[in-house]
C-alpha cells in the first residue's frame, strides 16, 4: 500500500496504473466553490491505493469547514473514484487538520485561476 500526503508526490511516487486511474477520477471531482479540481486544488491531503485488492482511501479536506456541500461532498468523491477501473473499496475521511490554504494548490490550479 502506498501513502503520500502531497499531489506532486503522489505523481512522481505513481505505485502503478490503479493508482493513476484513481488520480485521473479525482480529476473529474470540481470544488463547488472554486472552479478547479480537488486534487489540484490541494484538497486531498492523503491517498492510499492498494493495488492487490483495490482499496482506495481517501483523507481530505474542503475549503472551508462551513462549506454547504460538507455533509454530501465525500459521497460524491466515493463514486467518481468508485467508478475507475481496477477500484473495489472506497472510503473518504473528511478532515478539517491542517486546514486548507491555497498554498497547497498544484501549479496547474494556480494558473488556472490566474494565479501567477
Amino acid at each position: 500500500m502506498s501513502t503520500d500526503d502531497s499531489p506532486e508526490r503522489d505523481e512522481a511516487q505513481g505505485s502503478g496504473d490503479l493508482r493513476a486511474r484513481v488520480i485521473d477520477a479525482l480529476r473529474t471531482v470540481y470544488d463547488p466553490e472554486i472552479p478547479v479540481n480537488i486534487y489540484d486544488l490541494g484538497l486531498v491531503y492523503g491517498l492510499d491505493v492498494d493495488d492487490e485488492s483495490g482499496h482506495v482511501a481517501i483523507r481530505m479536506t474542503l475549503t472551508a469547514p462551513g462549506c454547504p456541500v460538507a455533509q454530501a461532498f465525500p459521497a460524491v468523491v466515493e463514486e467518481s473514484v468508485m467508478d475507475a477501473a481496477g477500484v473495489s473499496a472506497v472510503r473518504v475521511e473528511l478532515v478539517w487538520d491542517p486546514p486548507w490554504t491555497k498554498a497547497r494548490m498544484s501549479d496547474a490550479a494556480r494558473l488556472e485561476l490566474g494565479m501567477f
